[in-house]
């Protein structure tokens, strides 16, 4: 019956563990993110309905 036993691997069964720090020269909020989206939605948007009275 002990033979019956399943044995996992002693490397934590499958769990993984993630370096969570990161060296990165740029660091910004998730509202600037936000902000930055809305702002190219509204340029492109502004661009759609004017873009060709200004290139034309």
């Amino acid at each position: 019956m002990a033979d019956d036993k399943i044995r996992i691997p002693s490397s934590g069964g499958g769990l993984t563990r993630f370096n969570e720090d990161s060296d990165t020269k740029i660091r910004l909020s998730p509202g600037a993110v936000i902000i930055f989206c809305i702002a190219v939605i509204i340029i492109i948007a502004v661009l759609h309905y004017f873009g060709g009275k200004f290139l034309a």
